[in-house]
C-alpha cells in the first residue's frame, strides 16, 4: 500500500497527530503562493492541504490506511491532486470519498467521472472560502453611538463591537467565527441592517427630527429644550414661527468615521396643540369668539 499522503507531508505512517500538524504548518508556510512565487509552489500547496485534510481527521486517516490509493481511482495521491487541479471544490470531493458507505469494489463510489466519482470540479485548496456571510439588524441608537451588540449566529451567542456612525449595508468582519477546515478558520462577515427610529431620520451624517413645540411658544416665542445624541440643548423660538420651519443645530449629527467631522441635526418644527378639555372654560369661550376662521 502506498504511503503517498504521508510522503506529501514529510512524515512517517506512524506519525502522531501533533507531528502531522507541525509538518503541515511548516510546509504550508513554505509553499503558500503569497510567499513562494516559484513555479509549482501553488500545486504543491494544494497537495499539502489535501493531504492534511485527510490525515488530520482520525476517521479519514483510518480509511486511507485501510484502502490506500484505491480511493483515488488507483492513482497515487500526487497524480490525483495534480490531475484534479481544474476541478471544483476539493472539500466536497473529499467528503464524498470519505463519507462512509460509499466505497465500491475498488474503495470508492462508482458514480462515474474522474477517479470513479462524479466530476464536481475543483477550485484549489488555497481558494476554499471558509468565511460565513450573514445579515444582522442593529438598533438605530447603537448604529449612531456605537457600542456592543449581542447577536445569535448558528446557535452561538456573540457580542460584537459596533463602530459609531456605521452605515446601512456596511460589512463587519468578526475574526475566527467562520468555518474550519484543514487547520484554518474563516471569518464571520456581517451585512448590517440599521433598524428604523421612531424619533429620527438619517441623511448621510445628518439627522432630522420633529420638534413638537407648544402653541404658546410658537405664537409668542420663547425657549425650547431639545434632547440630542451629544447633549441636551436649549434653542430659541422666534415669535410667530410656522410649522415646518427647519432649525439647524450644527455639529449635532453623526460623526463621520473617516473625517471625524460631525454632521448636523435638523429640527422640523411642529405645533403641539393643547388639550382643549384641560383649558380654562373662559379661555375656551374666548378662543372660540376671537380666533380667526
Amino acid at each position: 500500500m502506498s504511503e503517498s499522503l504521508y510522503e506529501t507531508l514529510g512524515v512517517s505512517k506512524s506519525a502522531s497527530a501533533d507531528e502531522i500538524k507541525k509538518s503541515y504548518r511548516r510546509l504550508a508556510r513554505k509553499y503558500h503562493p503569497d510567499i513562494n512565487k516559484d513555479a509549482g509552489a501553488e500545486e504543491k500547496f494544494k497537495e499539502i492541504n489535501a493531504a492534511y485534510e485527510i490525515l488530520s481527521d482520525e476517521k479519514k486517516r483510518a480509511q486511507y490506511d485501510q484502502y490506500g490509493d484505491s480511493m483515488f481511482g488507483g492513482q497515487n495521491f500526487h497524480d490525483f491532486a495534480r490531475g484534479s487541479a481544474n476541478m471544483g471544490d476539493l472539500n466536497e470531493i473529499l467528503r464524498n470519498i470519505f463519507s462512509g458507505g460509499g466505497f465500491g469494489a475498488s474503495g470508492f463510489s462508482q458514480t462515474g467521472g474522474f477517479g470513479g466519482f462524479s466530476q464536481q470540479g475543483f477550485g484549489g485548496f488555497g481558494g476554499v472560502n471558509l468565511d460565513i456571510n450573514a445579515k444582522v439588524s442593529i438598533p438605530f441608537d447603537v448604529a449612531i453611538m456605537g457600542g456592543e451588540h449581542k447577536i445569535n449566529i448558528n446557535s452561538e451567542s456573540l457580542k460584537i463591537k459596533i463602530p459609531a456612525g456605521i452605515n446601512n449595508d456596511e460589512k463587519l468582519r468578526v475574526k475566527g467565527k467562520g468555518k474550519s477546515a484543514m487547520g484554518q478558520t474563516g471569518d464571520l462577515i456581517l451585512s448590517v441592517n440599521i433598524e428604523d427610529s421612531d424619533e429620527y431620520e438619517r441623511d448621510g451624517d445628518d439627522l432630522i427630527k420633529d420638534a413638537l413645540i407648544p402653541l404658546k411658544t410658537m405664537l409668542f416665542g420663547g425657549k425650547f429644550d431639545v434632547k440630542t445624541y451629544k447633549k441636551d440643548v436649549t434653542i430659541k423660538i422666534s415669535p410667530d414661527s410656522k410649522t415646518g420651519t427647519k432649525i439647524r443645530l450644527k455639529g449635532y449629527g453623526i460623526q463621520n468615521r473617516k473625517s471625524g467631522i460631525y454632521g448636523d441635526l435638523y429640527l422640523k418644527t411642529r405645533v403641539l396643540l393643547p388639550n382643549v378639555d384641560e383649558l380654562d372654560d373662559e379661555l375656551v369661550k374666548l378662543l372660540k369668539e376671537k380666533l380667526p376662521e
